[in-house]
């Protein structure tokens, strides 16, 4: 997934096949999120910055380490994914193979749940780096800050309905609740990167 070009990934996207889709896409839009963000703290340093030099240091750092989790994401869903499909296709001609196919098909579930529920938690800091950032950034690059607040909210989104679509399959019903815990706030998240969007958008009409 790292190495791809964007055309290939489109390529593989479009291509009747299970892996990569939507949670992987959700994984990219937050990497994308995170990249912005860090292309605007590279742009907000030097002598005119400096009173934020500190934590403008801090979201550079963070926001990378957010963007390689987030790509990493990506090629742990598509995994996820493949091993759920794989498991559908275990035998069932006898109980046995009935009950462990049910038992490796609820498993594979809980893995494709689980990622993107990281990419949440992942994308709900980026929002908050975004909200961080747009009072001490560089004017010049604050409508990048509003293209990553929309890159994480469709990231938020996206990860939330991938979560959910794996939720009656699970057995585990402490499983379910949490993940039903790690998506709980994602309205009001993608509320936050709406607003930012917003904040931008009045500073450049003056």
């Amino acid at each position: 997934m790292r190495d791809v070009t964007i055309d290939a990934f489109l390529t593989s996207l479009a291509a009747r096949e299970p892996a990569p889709g939507g949670g992987a896409s959700a994984a990219l839009h937050a990497a994308q999120a995170a990249a912005l963000l860090g292309m605007v703290a590279r742009y907000s340093t030097g002598e005119k910055y400096a009173a934020h030099a500190e934590p403008i240091a801090r979201i550079t750092a963070e926001t990378d380490r957010l963007r390689a989790a987030a790509l990493r994401s990506a090629q742990d869903d598509a995994e996820a994914f493949t091993a759920v499909t794989d498991a559908y296709k275990l035998p069932r001609s006898s109980d046995a193979e009935k009950e462990k196919r049910s038992a490796a098909i609820a498993t594979a579930l809980e893995g494709a749940a689980d990622v993107p529920a990281r990419v949440a938690a992942l994308t709900t800091r980026l929002v908050e780096l975004a909200e961080e950032i747009l009072p001490m950034s560089n004017r010049n690059v604050i409508t990048d800050i509003a293209a990553a607040a929309e890159a994480a909210r469709a990231a938020i989104a996206t990860a939330r309905v991938n979560v959910e679509v794996n939720l009656a399959g699970i057995k585990d019903e402490s499983k379910r609740d949490a993940l039903r815990a790690a998506i709980a706030d994602v309205d009001a998240v993608a509320s936050r990167a709406e607003r930012v969007t917003s904040d931008v958008r009045r500073q450049i009409a003056g």
